[in-house]
């Protein structure tokens, strides 16, 4: 990853008050190691050696099993387990959550590493200071709760707002009466019981006069209800949910209200006609809850969906999601790529158009044989039928933008810039361009797609590197920096890097555009 020092970043982890609720034969291996900055998390099974997980792996700490003594040991030494069995310890940010049999007793504990981080929101910066309601969305262990900690204190702090804190688990300002320091000026409401969420959410509203709330992990349809509610006040409100995507969200249907809901309409026959869908379809409800939704994709890289209605609204059409990513750069800039990701190239990269040709140049090659899916836009689906049982091709002619490998259309509707082409350009979908709608063009099209490519040497020398550069981050190298390739290489190094389970981005202006990649 970059460099820490570049991106200002202060870390505050009060590790040494962890480690003296630790058994003290648990404690000397985990100070031999050296690396303590990194450690996750320290796990105390019952009848099993105790373990200390690290980014790059577990470490046994010690052969001999853990005990009922050792558990003891440390729960004498921090707070109460509520009922999310959760406990921690005071004036820390660090969580110790609790496993316990049918009868109640505790055979596990998990003592999680609780950090402050500063300065973590420079990506998001610009929408935290815009007023606009923010939801975080990402895997565990990502930095969602780290990262919200982080926009209270400089709500409070820098833009002077009255800020409350909605603090269920004590996981975002620490343990205790007192609120850990990393909250800056924030106030902190804590919660008796965590199915009491929302009501302590709609509490702060009425009786503190907030011009922020921030939340962490809404998880329940009252809680949903409760921010709509907070919203529709005119608070801001910054929260974390459970889900990876703002897809999974879209179809979670406890969740699903925070970006307006999902309800089925029957269209009339016209309306249908002009829309190209069937009568029966997917709406939004309602407005979004929130404003903005980002995707927290690692500690530098973020996915940002800004204008959740337009969006959502065309997703339930069939359009992809095509965010805007943003990461930093070496010195430490925000650098924004539009609709960039792991799995789309930037709008730059997207197929070139030629007039009066039957196909475009740069797409991805299918080979013959190989089924592909294409949704059309002004093209016949009867003629592209007839043109693939001419051609011996296999097509199947899709519905939902989201499914298709390719979209074909005609030089006229291409012109007319269609909301279908704005997003074939902005998510890298390929776009062909025929002529006109003619059974002969389309045969043309399909005839000259399905060729098989002769071995390309410069294709090969940019894959290659391309495999090698994934090596080297796979053994540790932060990021490497491709060179300079046109559209279509720029799009197979794409798809190289998501077989890796890496993250990709597209930088600079042609002919000098090329691919970074990096880990997720």
């Amino acid at each position: 990853m970059m460099d820490l020092a570049i991106m200002e970043k202060k870390i505050q982890d009060d590790l040494d008050l962890l480690l003296v609720c630790l058994p003290p034969r648990v404690v000397a291996p985990l100070k031999e190691r050296g690396n303590l900055s990194d450690l996750l998390e320290v796990v105390l099974d019952l009848a099993r050696p105790p373990e200390a997980r690290f980014p790059d792996g577990d470490l046994v700490l010690d052969p001999q099993e853990v005990t009922q003594e050792d558990l003891d040991f440390v729960i004498a030494r921090i707070g109460q387990f509520g009922d999310d069995n959760r406990s921690g310890i005071e004036r820390t940010l660090h969580r110790i959550s609790a496993i316990r049999n049918r009868k109640g007793r505790i055979l596990g504990l998990t003592c999680r590493v609780g950090r402050a981080v500063y300065g973590t929101i420079q990506t998001i910066e610009d929408l935290v200071f815009s007023g606009k309601n923010i939801l975080l969305l990402g895997r565990p262990g990502v930095g969602k709760t780290t990262m919200l900690r982080e926009v209270g204190r400089v709500l409070a702090d820098t833009a002077k707002k009255r800020v409350i804190v909605v603090d269920t688990s004590n996981e975002i300002a620490g343990d205790g009466d007192i609120p850990h320091p990393a909250i800056g000026h924030a106030r902190r409401m804590q919660v008796a019981s965590s199915n009491l969420q929302h009501a302590v959410m709609i509490e702060a509203v009425e009786n503190h006069m907030p011009e922020a709330i921030i939340i962490d992990e809404m998880g329940t349809e009252l809680e949903a209800a409760a921010a709509r509610t907070i919203a529709e006040r005119g608070v801001q409100l910054i929260a974390t949910a459970h889900g990876n995507t703002l897809d999974n969200l879209i179809l979670n249907p406890t969740l699903s209200d925070l970006v307006g809901g999902i309800q089925t309409v029957t269209l009339g026959d016209e309306e249908a006609r002009h829309r190209g869908t069937q009568k029966t379809v997917l709406e939004r409800k309602a407005p979004p809850t929130f404003d903005v939704v980002v995707e927290i994709q690692s500690w530098d890289i973020v996915a940002v969906h800004d204008n959740v209605a337009r969006v959502v609204d065309s997703w339930l059409r069939g359009y992809p999601l095509v965010p805007e990513v943003r990461h930093l750069d070496r010195d430490g800039q925000v650098v924004r790529d539009r609709g960039t990701s792991s799995s789309h190239d930037a709008a730059s990269d997207t197929s070139e158009k030629k007039e009066g040709q039957p196909t475009t140049v740069g797409a991805p090659f299918v080979p013959e044989g190989q089924s592909t899916s294409i949704f059309l836009f002004g093209v016949g689906r009867d003629k592209v039928e007839q043109a693939a049982d001419d051609a011996g091709v296999d097509v199947n002619v899709v519905s939902d933008l989201r499914n298709a490998d390719l979209i074909l259309t005609t030089k006229s509707h291409y012109k007319r810039g269609s909301r279908v082409v704005q997003i074939a350009e902005e998510s890298g979908i390929p776009l062909y361009v025929v002529r006109k709608n003619s059974a002969s063009q389309v045969q043309q099209f399909l005839r000259g797609r399905w060729r098989r490519l002769n071995g390309d040497e410069s294709q090969n020398t940019a894959l290659q590197e391309a495999h090698e550069a994934a090596q080297r981050i796979l053994n540790g190298e932060g990021f490497v920096d491709l060179s300079s390739q046109r559209a279509y290489i720029r799009r197979l190094q794409h798809l190289l890097a998501q077989k890796y389970n890496l993250a990709s981005l597209s930088s600079g202006v042609d002919p000098h555009r090329h691919v970074r990649l990096l880990q997720k």
